[in-house]
């Protein structure tokens, strides 16, 4: 059997040999990170080594990292109106979200439905500021106190979003800012206080650390979470309950202090194969659209159409040729679905079902890309002579 061509790093990244050897040495570890003895202490020291180094990563303080589940639940603790300053006690009555969040988002964490307002993207996929500056000052008016949600970079096309200026509008309203910034850790470099951003929400397996492992990230000591989401046990100093898990935890600081160290030159070279890729596919196929093109995006992920070969004909024939890519974020439980994200930025269904997301990583390889490329031109060739003569 030939070896499979992995080209949906977006969906999950495999996982890094670092991370590997840091999480299967913690279950060697049997102490809880909580107790005060020698084998409790071994174990919370991996927890506050890795810590740091997701910390170093972001430009955070170490004390400011909240272990989760994943970035979804680092979402929904974030999202909520409990959230409290010595400045500001009162809850915050309103959320603001860009048409393009992942669904944790959109669905307004522990905001009532409608307290949650919407703020629409341009045909390029980049938040529309002047909308939100108008949204910000209507709720100004009315004496709101919003928290403002925006993705650093969207995990299907890739574009990156305006989040310091986003933050910067925010802040002037009285707003708290917060950051999905899932898709956008170890594929470019972010600080969280360049950013100016209150929140970050960050998870491990993007990044090659083991699946069930994320992080809430605050950028200074003055925000409080005022009403845990998980209640417990008093972990991750009051703001998590649960024992952490150790395993993930430490491959995710391993993961983190790997990236630190080979982001520039591993961003530059995916950057690359995709020049190559978006490249080849525009020569071979001038049909093909590809989605944000415009704007700045992350340097590994292409969203791209063909008229005509729907999404799922393309993703299920090309998995069998051994090569998984994806119809968008890995967030529908197997479902093959029309595009949210495409949607917002004005793209007509029909196109929208057939777009397709190559997503690239650090291992990719140049022979990978021209594979790639070649599986796409002989599945889709047939189909749109199929249609002409269907047409004809």
């Amino acid at each position: 059997m030939a070896a499979r061509i992995y080209l949906d790093w977006n969906a999950t990244a495999p996982l890094r040999e670092e991370a590997r050897v840091a999480a299967t040495g913690a279950f060697d570890l049997c102490g809880n990170p909580s107790s005060v003895h020698g084998e409790g202490r071994a174990a919370r020291a991996l927890v506050e080594e890795a810590r740091g180094a997701l910390a170093a990563l972001v430009g955070a303080e170490p004390r400011n990292v909240f272990f989760t589940s994943g970035g979804t639940e680092a979402n929904v603790m974030a999202l909520s109106p409990h959230l409290t300053s010595a400045a500001e006690v009162r809850p915050r009555d309103r959320l603001l979200v860009s048409a393009i969040e992942h669904p944790s988002v959109l669905a307004g964490g522990r905001f009532p439905h409608q307290a949650v307002e919407t703020v629409p993207v341009t045909v390029d996929g980049v938040l529309d500021l002047a909308a939100l500056r108008r949204q910000l000052s209507a709720l100004a008016q009315q004496d709101r106190r919003p928290l403002v949600s925006l993705m650093l970079a969207n995990n299907e096309t890739g574009v990156i979003q305006p989040v310091a200026e986003a933050a910067a509008l925010a802040h002037a309203a009285g707003a708290l800012m917060h950051v999905d910034a899932v898709q956008a850790l170890g594929r470019i470099s972010f600080d969280i206080n360049a950013l100016d951003a209150d929140l970050v929400t960050v998870s491990g397996h993007k990044i090659g650390a083991p699946k069930g492992v994320g992080a809430l990230i605050k950028r200074g000591q003055a925000l409080h979470f005022a009403d845990a989401l998980i209640k417990g046990g008093g972990q991750e100093r009051g703001a998590r309950g649960g024992t952490e898990n150790v395993a993930g935890i430490a491959g995710f600081g391993a993961a983190a202090a790997a990236v630190r160290t080979a982001l520039a030159r591993e961003g530059a070279r995916m950057a690359s194969l995709r020049t190559r890729l978006e490249a080849g596919l525009k020569a071979r196929m001038p049909a093909a659209i590809v989605f944000g093109v415009a704007a700045a995006r992350l340097p590994n992920t292409t969203l791209f159409a063909v008229p005509g070969i729907r999404a799922e004909t393309a993703v299920i024939a090309l998995d069998l040729d051994g090569i998984p890519v994806s119809s968008g974020a890995a967030c529908s439980s197997g479902q093959v679905q029309p595009y949210q994200v495409l949607a917002a930025m004005g793209v007509a269904p029909a196109l929208a079902q057939c777009a397709i997301r190559v997503s690239l990583g650090p291992t990719t390889t140049e022979s990978e890309v021209d594979c790639f490329l070649d599986a796409w031109i002989t599945l889709a060739e047939p189909l749109l002579k199929g249609r002409q003569g269907v047409a004809a």
